[in-house]
C-alpha cells in the first residue's frame, strides 16, 4: 500500500494527514500559485478591457468569458484527462494558461485579442481542474484522504479568491494591468515548475485508440447513462446553480439597502467565508460515516436561508443568512466520496472534467437569470424566490440520489 492508503486504513484522519503526503503538498501549492495568479489576473483584465474599451458590457465579459466555455471545453476535451499522463496534462495546460496571460499582457493587444485569450484559458480550465481532481485519487487514495484533499482544494479556491481580489486591488493602485498581469503568467509557470518537479510520472488511465473528441464525448456518455453517477453529478450541480443569486446581486441589493461599496464587498464574501467554516468543521470534527450522513440533509436545507431576503434583511442579517448557505456547502465532502466510488477508474479524469465544467456552468447560468429577473422583480424578491425553489429542486435531486442508492 502507498503510504496515503496506510493512511486510511489506519482510521479518521484530519487535514494534517492529507498535508503530510509530499506529492499532495506539491499539486496544492501549485493551485494555490496558479488560482493567486489568475484572481489577480481577472480583476486587472477586467480594468484593462474598461480602459481599452470604456465599454462597461465588455469590462463584463471580460469575467463572463471565464465560465461560458466552461461546457464546451469540459465535454470536447475531457478525454485528454484520461487519455495522456496526469502529469503531462497539468504542464501543459498550466504553461498554455502562462502564454495566454503573456498574450493579454503585450503592449497594444486589441479588446478582441483580450476577450479571445479569456476564452482560451475558460477552454483549458476544467480539463486543468479535472486532471488535478482526478490525479488526488492517484496520490490519496479514494478514502477519506481524497475527500479530504479535495476539500482542500475548494477551501484553498474560496481563500484565494478573496485574498486575489483584495491584492489585486491594491496592486492595481501602484501598478498599471498589463504589468499586473505579469503576475497571472508568474503564477501558472511556478505551478507548472511544482508539479514537474514534484509530482509522480504516472501512466493514463484510458487507452489512446479514439480520438480526443471522440474519447470525451463516449465518456460522457457512458457516465450520463449510469443512473447513480448521473444523480450525484446532478447533487453537484443543481445547489450551486442557485447559491450564486446573493452574489451575482450584490451590488443592486447594497444599494437598494444604501450599504454602499462597502456593502457589496462584504456580501461578496459572505459565501466563501461561510464555506470555508462549513469545509474546515466537517473536515476536523467528523470521520467519513459522519460526513455522508450529513450530506443529504445539508444539501437539502442550505438554500433555506435565503428565505430571510423575504423581509428585506439589513446587511448584517442578509450576510448571516448568505454565510448560513454556504455552511451547508459542506455537502459536498460526502459526495465527493459517492462519487469517486461511483465512478470507474479509467472515466475517472472525464467525470472530474465533466462535474466542474458543470458546475461553472451552472454557476454562469445562475448569475445570469438571476440578474434577468431582477430587471423585472426587486432583488431581495429574487433571493428568496430562490432559495424556495431551489430547495424544492435539490429536494427532488435529493430523492434521486436516495433511489440510486
Amino acid at each position: 500500500m502507498t503510504s496515503a492508503d496506510e493512511s486510511i486504513s489506519a482510521g479518521p484522519a484530519g487535514y494534517r494527514a492529507v498535508l503530510a503526503v509530499r506529492e499532495f503538498r506539491a499539486v496544492f501549492a501549485a493551485h494555490l500559485l496558479s488560482l493567486l495568479g489568475l484572481v489577480t489576473g481577472e480583476l486587472a483584465l477586467s480594468v484593462l478591457v474598461y480602459r481599452v474599451s470604456g465599454s462597461p458590457l465588455l469590462s463584463a465579459l471580460a469575467f463572463a468569458l471565464g465560465f461560458l466555455p466552461y461546457l464546451l471545453g469540459g465535454t470536447l476535451f475531457a478525454g485528454v484527462a484520461d487519455r495522456h499522463p496526469a502529469r503531462r496534462v497539468l504542464v501543459v495546460c498550466n504553461l498554455l494558461c502562462a502564454a495566454s496571460a503573456a498574450v493579454t499582457a503585450l503592449p497594444g493587444a486589441p479588446v478582441a485579442v483580450l476577450l479571445a485569450m479569456r476564452c482560451f484559458s475558460a477552454l483549458i480550465g476544467p480539463v486543468l481542474a479535472g486532471t488535478r481532481s482526478a490525479t488526488l485519487g492517484d496520490v490519496l487514495g479514494e478514502g477519506e484522504l481524497f475527500v479530504l484533499g479535495r476539500s482542500l482544494i475548494r477551501i484553498v479556491t474560496q481563500g484565494a479568491q478573496l485574498a486575489g481580489f483584495a491584492a489585486g486591488g491594491l496592486l492595481l493602485t501602484a501598478v498599471p494591468p498589463r504589468t499586473a498581469l505579469l503576475c497571472t503568467v508568474a503564477g501558472f509557470l511556478a505551478s507548472a515548475l511544482l508539479l514537474r518537479f514534484g509530482t509522480r510520472r504516472r501512466p493514463g488511465r484510458a487507452g489512446g485508440g479514439a480520438d480526443v473528441v471522440g474519447s470525451s464525448l463516449s465518456g460522457a456518455r457512458q457516465l450520463l447513462a449510469d443512473r447513480r453517477i448521473r444523480a450525484l453529478l446532478l447533487l453537484s450541480w443543481t445547489p450551486p446553480f442557485f447559491l450564486v443569486a446573493p452574489e451575482s446581486l450584490a451590488a443592486p441589493y447594497a444599494d437598494a439597502i444604501g450599504a454602499g461599496t462597502v456593502g457589496v464587498g462584504l456580501l461578496m464574501c459572505g459565501m466563501p467565508v461561510g464555506t470555508i467554516l462549513g469545509e474546515v468543521l466537517a473536515g476536523s470534527l467528523l470521520g467519513p460515516r459522519g460526513r455522508e450522513r450529513i450530506t443529504l440533509p445539508a444539501a437539502s436545507v442550505l438554500l433555506l436561508p435565503f428565505l430571510l431576503y423575504v423581509l428585506r434583511p439589513s446587511l448584517g442579517w442578509a450576510l448571516f443568512a448568505v454565510a448560513l448557505a454556504g455552511l451547508g456547502a459542506a455537502y459536498t465532502l460526502g459526495l465527493d466520496q459517492w462519487f469517486v466510488a461511483a465512478v470507474p477508474e479509467e472515466l475517472r479524469g472525464r467525470a472530474m472534467t465533466l462535474q466542474t465544467a458543470g458546475t461553472m456552468t451552472v454557476q454562469g447560468l445562475g448569475m445570469a437569470l438571476a440578474g434577468a429577473a431582477a430587471e423585472c422583480v426587486p432583488v431581495h424578491w429574487v433571493v428568496a424566490a430562490g432559495g424556495l425553489i431551489g430547495t424544492f429542486v435539490v429536494g427532488s435531486v435529493v430523492r434521486l440520489v436516495v433511489g440510486s442508492g
